[in-house]
């Protein structure tokens, strides 16, 4: 009967988490963030176009890898987004509505991963809340985010594995999530390989017991990569790379030679000292080491805008002591999972220490959220344990705890929901949706409709916003693209222009003279246009500085 009863509340609890985690994720997704960023329409266009016809953008069948503006976008979350799209249409609900529903999912698969893993249905408990009420974890699944989707895999791969060791069947089974992981994110790309390696060199003994399902592991493994290898054969695989990669910035040839020169050993030794692999080393490892910094960790997070909110740790301050005592707990036990958990701590790190971009960085180490909830679950509940004995002073432990945490919680929400739309929308990319009404409405009147790039990909937002069909995009012979900086801009299609309004030879004037007889309009910031020109809209960032400007000039 007592068994009953704990099972009841724990089912009942779990339920609970499950909806606020879903709660949390879905209250006003449409609107905060404030719009969708460039990725997100890139996904969702990308998506809708599959569904209408089977091809991505360039006119692709079905492919591995998207190369939507030249990063070549991984697969996972493009065709996960298709029933999102097909059952909502084109919009912010039918792009957002696939990441609240997978984080509130991962939300649950933490709770059996953790059950799995101690056999505690109340540390399983804690840690699927603390991802419920995750900063962190919030951030990047209230968006269109392709890491956190790699978060949702791991963890029932992990799941799968540890299940592996009661029925060996389990083993085969978390290859298929752990494959899908990495066609999520470029940063799971590297690090569920590792991680899988990893744990076979932890737990070999037991997996080369069964040498038939070990091979058979292998074999189901290289046949599910041959997408991934037949890309990176191509050399694609290397486009993001050279965008973010430390040697490909243009800084670090020059910062070597200089620090040649500052040196006052005799040669060879500067050549010896400083040089592209010290070089190298030195910041990998600066990069790796700033994640576990308390400023990163519990008092300003990252600093990249979309990925988190300013001022505010990526963690509850609150988790800091209980992670130190839950890792202190699970060597001291020597619990056959502490090498799993701290070695996926460990790997997380790699793939972004090897970047020069948003250092330190949320969205390429979303996975770490994982062992440090498992951690504060742990070191939380032990902390319970040995104090239980002492009268009540576990209980207090427990109140203060909670209490700490509901005030880190309220502070965040307040910010979240209030303030950061505000402060925020412009790195959002607010205002493309309401210029895109504008010009639905108006389409027929003009003969060309020229959009600045000012703000980024004005072509993807006119896509997205105006259903634009596949096939006519992908078919248009107006269509005009060209390659710069290792990135892919659009500069034509059907009636539409895209140029720099800033740029010489195409400012304003430039355009109208090299127009004549057209009526046109002009989509751009403040300052693109003269002063005496009246404003048919002007959209204003949330904060009121101006976005957008839209004018037209009339065939004479």
């Amino acid at each position: 009967m007592i068994k009953i009863m704990k099972n009841k509340i724990t089912l009942i609890s779990l339920v609970l988490i499950v909806l606020l985690g879903f709660g949390l994720r879905f209250y006003k997704v449409t609107s905060v963030p404030p719009a969708l960023n460039w990725d997100e329409v890139s996904i969702g266009y990308n998506a809708y176009s599959i569904l209408k016809n089977g091809r991505d953008e360039w006119g692709k069948f079905m492919p591995f890898h998207f190369k939507a503006y030249g990063e070549y976008k991984l697969p996972a979350q493009i065709y996960a987004s298709i029933p999102g799209i097909a059952i909502f249409g084109l919009n912010e609900f039918g792009v957002r509505i696939t990441p609240a529903v997978y984080g509130a999912l991962t939300v649950l698969f933490l709770f059996f991963l953790t059950r799995e893993l101690f056999e505690n249905e109340w540390v399983g408990l804690t840690s699927s809340l603390l991802l419920a009420i995750s900063p962190w974890h919030i951030q990047l699944t209230r968006a269109s985010f392709e890491s956190s989707f790699s978060v949702f895999w791991v963890v029932i791969g992990a799941w799968l594995f540890a299940r592996g060791f009661k029925q060996k069947k389990y083993w085969l089974w978390s290859l298929f999530p752990f494959v899908i992981s990495i066609y999520t994110y470029n940063a799971a790309r590297v690090f569920t390989p590792l991680f899988l390696i990893v744990l076979f060199l932890i737990y070999r003994k037991s997996l080369l017991k069964d040498v038939k399902i070990f091979i058979l592991g292998i074999l189901i493994f290289a046949v599910l990569m041959i997408p991934l290898a037949v890309f990176i054969i191509s050399g694609q695989a290397t486009a993001r790379l050279k965008l973010v990669s430390i040697t490909d910035d243009p800084g670090f040839v020059q910062r070597v030679n200089q620090a040649r020169g500052s040196t006052h050993f005799p040669e060879p030794l500067p050549r010896l000292i400083h040089n592209k692999v010290t070089h190298y080393v030195y910041v990998f490892t600066g990069n790796y080491l700033s994640h576990f910094t308390p400023d990163f960790l519990f008092i300003n997070g990252a600093g990249h805008k979309q990925h988190h909110i300013q001022g505010i740790g990526e963690l509850y301050a609150i988790q800091a002591p209980f992670i130190l005592i839950g890792l202190y707990f699970i060597f001291r036990s020597k619990n056959k999972w502490r090498w799993l958990l701290t070695s996926w701590l460990i790997l997380v790190f790699i793939p972004v220490a090897a970047t020069v971009d948003s250092i330190p960085n949320a969205l390429r180490t979303i996975l770490a959220i994982i062992p440090y909830q498992i951690f504060t679950a742990l070191g939380f509940y032990e902390t319970f344990i040995f104090f239980k004995r002492r009268r009540y002073l576990s209980w207090i432990i427990v109140a203060i705890s909670a209490i700490f945490l509901l005030i880190g919680f309220k502070g965040y929400l307040n910010n979240y929901y209030n303030n950061y739309p505000v402060f925020y929308s412009r790195d959002w990319q607010y205002g493309y949706r309401q210029v895109a009404s504008f010009v639905k409405d108006n389409y027929q009147n003009y003969d060309l409709i020229v959009f600045s790039r000012a703000y980024g990909e004005p072509h993807m937002f006119t896509l997205f916003f105006l259903n634009w069909n596949p096939g006519s995009y992908q078919n248009d012979p107006n269509l005009d693209r060209f390659e710069a900086y290792q990135w892919i801009w659009v500069l034509k299609f059907d009636k539409f222009y895209f140029p720099d309004l800033g740029d010489s030879g195409t400012r304003y004037q430039d355009i109208v003279n090299a127009n004549p007889g057209k009526r046109m309009l002009f989509i751009g910031k403040q300052g693109d246009f003269p002063d005496n020109l009246p404003r048919l809209l002007i959209v204003d960032f949330l904060n009121g500085n101006r976005a957008f400007e839209v004018v037209e000039k009339n065939a004479k």
